[in-house]
C-alpha cells in the first residue's frame, strides 16, 4: 500500500485505534479526515491536531452515511483510502431474554452494517481514484471471545465480507486490506485489563500494521492475532475453551 500522498477517511477516528492511525497517516504527509458520533470529542481532537479534518457522523444511521458520502465527495474529490474502523463492543449475558431487542443488535448495526454501508456509499469515488479499503475486524473473527459473543460474530462477518469484497474488486484497481487487531489497550478494553487479558498498546499496533502495509500484506494479523490463527488450525477446541475460561468472569450477571 502506498502510504504517502493519500486522502484518507477513518471512521471512529476521534479516539483509540482510529485516532492512532489518523495521526500516523498525518505524520506521513497524508490528508486525513476522521469521523465520530460526538461533536465535542471531535472538537477536542481538532484543537489538539488542527491539520486533521473532522466530521460528525454516526455510521449506525444510513441517512448520516448518505450525507457524509455526499460531503466527502464534494470537499475531498481525491479521496482514495477508506478505513472502516468504527466499532463498539460489550460483554453480554445470552442466557436470558434481553429487555431491549433493538439495543441487542446495535453492535451488528455499527460493526458490520456500518462497514457495508460506508463501503457502498464511497465505492464509486474509491474506484475512480483506484483507492484502498481497510476494514478493521479483529483476531476474534477467527476465535470468538464468548463473553463478547455478538461483537465476535460481527468481526467474523466483517472478515467474510472483506474476503468476498476483495474478489469482487480484484479487477477494479481497488485494493482491499483487512486489519485483524488483537486486544488493544484503549478506553473500550478497561474490563479486559481487570480480568488479566493480555493487550498491546495502540503504538505497538500501529508499528506492526505499518510494517505489514509496507510489505504488501492484504490480511494483517498483528501480535496475538497471528497466534489465534495458528491455534485455530492446530487445536481449535483448546483455544476456544481457553478464551471461554479467560472471559467467563466478564459475562454480566443478568441480560441487558
Amino acid at each position: 500500500m502506498k502510504l504517502t500522498g493519500r486522502t484518507i477517511l477513518i471512521t471512529g477516528g476521534s479516539a483509540g485505534i482510529g485516532l492512532a492511525f489518523a495521526l500516523k497517516f498525518l505524520e506521513l504527509g497524508n490528508e486525513v479526515i476522521v469521523t465520530g458520533r460526538r461533536q465535542a470529542v471531535l472538537d477536542a481532537v481538532k484543537s489538539r491536531h488542527p491539520k486533521l479534518h473532522t466530521i460528525q457522523s454516526d455510521i449506525a444511521d444510513p441517512k448520516q452515511i448518505v450525507d457524509l458520502a455526499a460531503r466527502v465527495k464534494a470537499e475531498f474529490p481525491k479521496l482514495d483510502v477508506l478505513m472502516n474502523n468504527a466499532g463498539v463492543g460489550a460483554a453480554m449475558n445470552l442466557t436470558a431474554p434481553a429487555s431491549d431487542l433493538t439495543a441487542l443488535t446495535s453492535e451488528v448495526d455499527i460493526n458490520f452494517g456500518g462497514v457495508i454501508r460506508m463501503t457502498s456509499a464511497l465505492i464509486d469515488i474509491l474506484t475512480v481514484n483506484r483507492g484502498t479499503i481497510i476494514n478493521v475486524s479483529s483476531g476474534l473473527a477467527l476465535v470468538p471471545l464468548p463473553s463478547n459473543a455478538i461483537y465476535s460474530a460481527t468481526k467474523a462477518a466483517v472478515h467474510s465480507y472483506t474476503q468476498s469484497l476483495r474478489f469482487q474488486l480484484e479487477s477494479s484497481g481497488v485494493e482491499v486490506i483487512e486489519l485483524m487487531p488483537p486486544a488493544v489497550r484503549t478506553d473500550l478494553t478497561d474490563e479486559f485489563a481487570e480480568h488479566g487479558v493480555s493487550m498491546i498498546s495502540t503504538e505497538k499496533l500501529v508499528k506492526l500494521t505499518f510494517a505489514a502495509l509496507r510489505s504488501g500484506k492484504a490480511e494483517i494479523r498483528p501480535g496475538q492475532s497471528q497466534q489465534l490463527a495458528f491455534l485455530r488450525r492446530l487445536a481449535p477446541n483448546f483455544i476456544n475453551r481457553q478464551l471461554w475460561k479467560a472471559s467467563k468472569g466478564m459475562v454480566p450477571a443478568e441480560a441487558a
